[in-house]
């Protein structure tokens, strides 16, 4: 009996990619700008500094499309960033590329739990206040999602 062997499975050609990633409510182009950001990752200082066209080259977006995405990282706290400046040959200072520090999931992941369970028990406790109301006799307009 033959094993074949896949030549490109060797460890060099892998990087971590975080199961949570999937269960937190990115969008593709979420995940898409987040993979890319820990496949150039620095395993020890969690850092990289690709451009918003590196990026896009990457993952097949515009600069604007990529800012959006790590706009969006940012502020669900996947992704610290910090500018960086960079000095021509003449000696001006211009700004460089974005400094990327990536975030652990876990307190993410527990921020984002926290906050469904927050969600489902607002819409539990409206719905049972909706109930109260419409069983004294008042009427609801519409049903409302919160």
């Amino acid at each position: 009996m033959h094993h074949y062997q896949n030549k490109r499975d060797t460890p060099g050609d892998f990087f971590p990619m975080p199961k949570a990633a999937f269960r937190l409510g990115l969008d593709s182009g979420e995940i898409a700008v987040l993979a890319f950001l820990m496949y150039c990752e620095d395993r020890k200082t969690y850092q990289c500094h690709p451009s918003y066209s590196t990026i896009g080259s990457a993952v097949g977006m515009s600069n604007n499309t990529v800012k959006k995405y790590v706009d969006r990282l940012e502020h669900k706290g996947f992704i610290l960033t910090e500018p960086t400046m960079v000095k021509t040959r003449d000696g001006r200072a211009h700004n460089g590329s974005l400094l990327y520090t990536l975030q652990p999931i876990q307190p993410i992941e527990e921020a984002y739990f926290e906050r469904q369970l927050r969600e489902a028990e607002a819409k539990m406790h409206f719905n049972n206040a909706m109930k109260k109301y419409e069983k004294k006799g008042g009427k609801a307009n519409e049903a409302v999602d919160v």
